[in-house]
């Protein structure tokens, strides 16, 4: 049974910086892409950023680039979301995805190639 298991939000002031991890179980997670996605208040769920299978190539939304990076530890079984320089737009609920096959060179925030969804975490920037 696959499970998706995120951490590390909170609370933290405009300009700061979080670590969101994912933790995946039931899976061999080098064989999947995974991709966080955020939902901000009255707003449906948006793409944030994804790591292929395999060849770890990244994709982020341009809202995000060059503040977020994504990353994998293989061992750990965890992905993680390094987000800097947070801005009051980030505030939202993060959540963690698997994609619905395995494989892959690259990856897409597309909500419907991804099926399994962890219960996610909240960041909120305010001063």
């Amino acid at each position: 049974q696959v499970q998706l298991v995120e951490s590390g939000g909170g609370l933290v002031q405009p300009g700061g910086s979080l670590r969101l991890s994912c933790a995946v179980s039931g899976i061999t997670l080098d064989d999947f892409t995974i991709g966080w996605f955020h939902q901000p208040p009255g707003k449906e769920r948006q793409g944030v950023s994804c790591i292929s299978s395999y060849e770890d190539k990244t994709y982020y939304a341009d809202s995000v680039k060059g503040r977020f990076t994504i990353s994998r530890d293989h061992g750990k079984n965890t992905v993680y979301l390094q987000m800097n320089n947070l801005t009051h737009e980030d505030t939202a609920g993060y959540y963690c995805t698997v994609s619905k096959y395995s494989g892959g060179r690259y990856c897409a925030v597309i909500e419907s190639e991804y099926d399994k969804w962890g219960q996610g975490t909240q960041v909120t920037v305010s001063s």
